[in-house]
């Protein structure tokens, strides 16, 4: 069975040395929050996870979720580890002080759940979703449905879902078919159904929180017309007890090829009492809050379950014994050496570390922005990180669930056919790896999301908040000698970015098509050239402490990736100016 080691050396690295001039402990209140703190809480999540959720993930697959009597079961383990997750406090890590969290920065928030998810993928769903719902009321709901509704969610007594895919539409919101009607009382009745709901139905909490898009009556067409209502599986009395159960049922759950142990539910709303949540049709701008937090949740799935296909991987190459390294037997008293000593495995292996401590240093970057866009008490400086966050968000929840996708299929590779089979566990990363690519917007969506939106706002100003910097960064470089090999393939990726960015906006002008054909080699463009600048900013930190183990390792990782991976960039380029002819000309009919 594979084995959890949480990378807190790493993370450590990451926000204390690499994203130091982030300088979160300035912010106000994260004053408390000093490096030896932050540490002590990473240290504490890992042994959780490790100890707790991981040895749960193999007994949960195999068991999956079952419905019974309209109940939905977790597997065994599940809920009396979710007891003593709510008890520790993770739950409100990083919320508001004022509703019982902790307040920490989602820098930290993003690195517990990544542990979370390399772990548990299946059991981090349901706090996951649980937060999302507690940001979307915490940000447009009255003051006084926050104070029925944020404090439960917050200790975990409570769990929170989002409510929006139909069988009709998922991507395409606007043909949202449920309707809600005004009650008379201020309270409205929902009537529709709903499919693909994670944790909309299970056993962990006392009650859950829906938060579903609707329809009102007489409301525009498409998404226009949609506004968000809070429903739950239990009303609330006047005392804050619970009261009768509300008019929302599991119809089904669906039997998945990954994240078994997560409930993904069929709900079936009939005349449910539901609250609304901001203003009449407004729903989207709302469930945006939820859905944009979602999306770099998705990319830290994607990140944590290759961390720990990659510890599999290394794991089994250091056991495993398969023929002769190249150069002579590196173990000649046993009968094989083992296959790390290959380079074709050594090539996987590097892969894989050197995508994920990339991915893994630029979600933090991001979530370091985050947190200024909402603390920081300058104006300026809020917009110009809010830009950054926009930004990169699609980027992030693309890149880092195809590689998700990717390297826990390296994982099984090479394992061979041991990795085929169950018992070993690296199929199952494989298959709860694939959903990431799909929910919270496909990773078409968020190609085009950001050549069609991202890239045009605001004149470009989203762009500036990326391409500044590392333009800054490659100019006080330059001539540096000890840097040149990580400079100056920087410098190139970069400049074939600048160049895509350019073709695309001045040939989608022409055929809208056109951006559409070279998005999603855009997006990958994009992401390796934002990895690679923060590659070139670790060999700068690495250089100078090379003599240690830690830093000797991210130096050589770094050099990897800029000479086997980065190189990817020139073909990217390639097919993005190659434009889509050959795309929009092939018949329809010949499909």
């Amino acid at each position: 069975m594979p084995v959890y080691d949480p990378p807190i050396a790493d993370m450590r690295f990451v926000l204390h040395e690499l994203l130091a001039d982030e300088q979160l402990q300035a912010l106000p209140g994260n004053e408390d929050f000093l490096p030896d703190v932050l540490n002590a809480v990473l240290e504490e999540a890992g042994k959780f996870c490790a100890g707790v959720l991981q040895p749960l993930n193999a007994t949960g697959d195999a068991q999956a979720c079952r419905l019974e009597n309209g109940v939905v079961r977790t597997p065994d383990g599940f809920k009396q580890a979710y007891e003593a997750f709510a008890a520790a406090g993770w739950t409100g890590l990083a919320a508001d002080t004022a509703y019982g969290g902790q307040g920490l920065p989602a820098t930290i928030d993003g690195l517990f759940t990544e542990m979370l998810c390399s772990s548990n993928l299946s059991f981090a769903m349901y706090p996951g979703l649980s937060f999302g719902a507690y940001k979307l009321i915490r940000r447009h709901a009255s003051e006084a449905q926050k104070r029925i509704w944020l404090e439960p969610l917050v200790e975990g007594r409570w769990s929170g879902t989002m409510c929006l895919t139909e069988p009709q539409c998922g991507t395409d919101l606007g043909l949202i078919n449920t309707r809600a009607t005004p009650a008379g009382d201020g309270t409205y009745v929902i009537n529709g159904a709903k499919c693909f709901i994670s944790a909309g139905e299970h056993d962990l909490t006392e009650n859950i929180v829906h938060l579903v898009l609707a329809r009102t009556e007489g409301a525009p067409a498409g998404t226009k017309g949609l506004s968000v209502f809070l429903v739950p599986k239990f009303l609330i009395n006047a005392d804050g007890s619970l009261g009768a159960r509300n008019g929302v049922r599991c119809g089904s759950i669906e039997h998945k090829m990954g994240i078994n142990a997560s409930a993904t539910c069929a709900l079936n709303f009939d005349d449910a009492r539901a609250f609304l949540i901001g203003e009449l049709h407004q729903g989207m701008r709302a469930m945006f809050t939820m859905m944009n937090g979602a999306r770099i949740a998705v990319a830290v799935h994607g990140l944590g379950i290759s961390e720990a296909a990659y510890q599999g991987a290394v794991a089994y190459a250091r056991e495993r014994r398969q023929g002769r390294a190249l150069d002579g037997a590196q173990s000649p008293q046993e009968a094989a050496d083992v296959i790390l000593v290959h380079p074709d495995v050594r090539r996987m292996l590097l892969s894989m570390r050197s995508q994920i401590e990339g991915a893994r240093a630029l979600v933090a970057w991001v979530a370091s922005r985050y947190t200024h866009s909402q603390q920081n008490p300058d104006p300026r400086t809020r917009r110009e990180a809010d830009d950054f966050v926009s930004l990169m968000t699609p980027v992030i929840k693309a890149y880092c669930t195809d590689m998700g996708s990717e390297i826990t299929n390296l994982g099984v590779q090479i394992y061979g056919g041991h990795g085929y089979i169950r018992e070993h566990g690296m199929e199952q990363f494989v298959r709860d790896a694939r959903i990431c690519q799909i929910y919270e917007g496909t990773n078409g969506v968020q190609a085009m999301d950001l050549v069609g939106r991202k890239l045009t706002a605001h004149t470009g100003r989203y762009l500036r908040s990326f391409f500044q910097p590392v333009s800054a960064f490659l100019e006080t470089r330059a001539g540096r000698a000890e840097l040149a090999e990580f400079i100056e393939p920087l410098s190139e990726a970069f400049t074939k970015l600048q160049k895509a960015t350019a073709w695309i906006a001045a040939n989608a002008l022409r055929n809208p098509n056109e951006a559409g054909a070279g998005a999603s080699d855009y997006l990958r463009l994009f992401a390796m050239v934002a990895i690679a600048y923060l590659w070139a900013r670790t060999a700068e930190i690495a250089i100078l402490r090379k003599g240690e183990k830690f830093y000797r390792a991210k130096l050589n990782t770094a050099r990897f990736f800029m000479q086997r991976v980065l190189p990817q960039s020139g073909a990217l380029f390639a097919c993005i100016v190659a434009g889509g002819e050959s795309i929009e000309a092939f018949d329809d009919e010949d499909f």
